[in-house]
């Protein structure tokens, strides 16, 4: 079974800086894509930023420029830095991976979702 974990999240101020990681475990062959996406207090979940095996990302404009992501394949890890933060990026952050598995000799693709890191700021 594949787990995505999230960390990282906490009560900070305005202008602070915040590291959010994601793990992945479980019988991972490879992990394809990573994406996190906010949820704030009473909004929809939205995608915040992507980044593919090959290392291209893609940042949403309300945080381009002050969010950088990476992802280590070898690690399974993510790590979602954000800089200069603001009240408007207050809420639940997931991790969300396109993640290949090896399993009774076939290859098969899943998406998983991790449950959740709460991020609140405040001014």
């Amino acid at each position: 079974q594949v787990q995505l974990v999230e960390s990282g999240g906490g009560l900070v101020q305005a202008g602070a800086s915040l590291k959010l990681s994601c793990t992945a475990s479980g019988n991972i062959f490879s992990i394809n894509s990573m994406a996190w996406y906010r949820q704030a207090p009473g909004k929809e979940r939205e995608l915040v930023a992507s980044i593919s095996r090959s290392g291209v990302t893609t940042i949403d404009e309300s945080v381009k420029g002050r969010l950088t992501l990476t992802l280590d394949n070898g690690n399974k890890t993510s790590d979602l830095q954000m800089d200069r933060l603001k009240s408007e990026d207050t809420g639940v952050y997931y991790c969300r991976s396109d993640i290949t598995i090896y399993f009774l000799g076939y290859y098969h693709g899943r998406d998983v979702w991790g449950k959740g890191t709460l991020v609140t700021v405040f001014s």
